[in-house]
């Protein structure tokens, strides 16, 4: 069957709705639901109809990401869902490809998401191109190097987060440059992240603030709740569920963290999620202390090789002739020539015999620097026939800091 798919408009809302609590087997509160409206941008969305059943949808946020040496408009999919009943008849893929060339007619290069289930997106070119540790700590054993960043000038100050909503913006649009995968945050974002209704605290008490300032204003923040708890001793127990923390200066970084970790009747430290080279590992005197555990995080896609290529910087220089393989956007199924090196990036389509050979998803799996295209030879994902290209390519596209959005969308 062919399912007609078209972007909704505001009263098809309810419909549309509908299918995500299906499909993720969720019902959010009215607030919940309005919030989640008035994130949507109706353009961006698409339904695919059964009659005048929707049996699917995806959305789509236009975001402003960070990539390697700059920022891109990005396409951020979102809301990818199909009624339990038409699973199996090819609404998604109908789906995902509509999309695709939607987003390629609008002129971004690249889309990225986070996948409720890795297997899925591969098969429509997305690639896993950053990862997330939880971290999970007690605070006895949390003591830092002697080393340690500090600044007298900086003192600590709590607060409700809605009244300091304005500082909390300030700090994060100062760091958001720095990290591969962050995207900048419109005021819809913000709402979502400060929103505190008793479904958004899941039973760990109201969302609290602590902010590190100087005279000069505030440089870093912690967003946590605290969920209170007493042994069988009466004994304090508590457990602290750190949500976000930025700073824009190691030593505000470090004060905040020791703000988290000290906190009075708090054993406990859920600090989720984190990067994976986040600093409070090297931090730690003892950092044997943390449990982490793994997650996948973003999966980009590139929708146009050559401008995808040529809209990042790259490490180190390197020449290569890659050959894409992609079935689902065949304008970039061919063979194209990198060069590329710190001052600039070049990427034209050639006959020339390829060097490497390679699935889009590895583009998309490499583009952000998490560097895991020398992982995918091992694993007999690529293939090179030079030797050493495709060493070359991991080590231009490779960066640091590694990539990673932090706030799921």
């Amino acid at each position: 069957m062919t399912y007609p798919i078209r972007p909704i408009d505001e009263s098809e809302w309810p419909a549309f709705a509908l299918v995500l609590e299906e499909a993720f087997g969720w019902r959010p509160n009215p607030a919940q639901n309005e919030r989640y409206k008035a994130e949507t941008e109706f353009d961006r969305t698409l339904a695919a109809f059964d009659g005048d059943l929707i049996a699917g949808v995806t959305s789509i946020y236009s975001l402003t990401m960070t990539v390697p040496g700059g920022q891109l408009p990005v396409a951020g999919v979102t809301a990818v869902s199909v009624l339990p009943s038409h699973r199996r008849r090819g609404v998604l893929s109908s789906l995902m490809r509509r999309q695709l060339s939607d987003i390629r007619e609008r002129g971004e290069s690249v889309a990225a998401l986070y996948a409720s289930e890795a297997p899925i997106y591969g098969r429509y070119g997305y690639g896993r191109a950053s990862s997330e540790l939880s971290f999970h700590l007690r605070k006895q054993g949390s003591a830092f190097v002697g080393n340690a960043p500090s600044d007298p000038s900086l003192r600590l100050r709590v607060a409700r987060p809605a009244d300091v909503r304005a500082d909390l913006e300030k700090v994060f649009a100062s760091v958001v440059a720095r990290r591969p995968g962050r995207y900048e945050r419109n005021a819809r974002f913000w709402d979502a992240v400060l929103a505190d209704e008793e479904a958004d605290q899941g039973g760990a008490g109201p969302l609290r603030s602590v902010l590190a300032e100087d005279n000069g204003g505030v440089r870093g923040y912690a967003l946590f709740r605290i969920k209170s708890s007493w042994d069988a001793s009466g004994l304090p127990d508590g457990e602290l569920k750190l949500l976000e923390l930025e700073a824009a200066d190691p030593a505000a970084y470090a004060l905040l963290w020791r703000s988290v970790l000290d906190r009075d009747l708090v054993s406990r430290i859920d600090a989720r999620p984190r990067p994976v080279d986040d600093p409070l590992l090297t931090l730690l005197a003892d950092p044997r202390q943390v449990r982490a555990s793994w997650n996948d995080e973003l999966w980009v896609r590139v929708v146009e090789v050559e401008k995808a290529l040529v809209s990042r910087s790259y490490s180190a220089p390197v020449d290569v002739v890659i050959e894409v393989e992609d079935d689902v956007c065949p304008w970039n199924a061919r063979r194209w020539r990198l060069a590329a090196g710190p001052a600039g990036a070049a990427c034209t389509p050639v006959e020339d015999q390829p060097d490497v050979t390679l699935p889009v998803a590895s583009l998309g799996s490499a583009f952000l620097g998490d560097g895991l295209l020398m992982q995918q030879l091992a694993a007999g994902l690529v293939h090179e026939h030079s030797t050493g290209a495709l060493r070359s390519l991991a080590t231009a596209m490779s960066w640091n800091p590694k990539p990673w959005a932090g706030l799921t969308f």
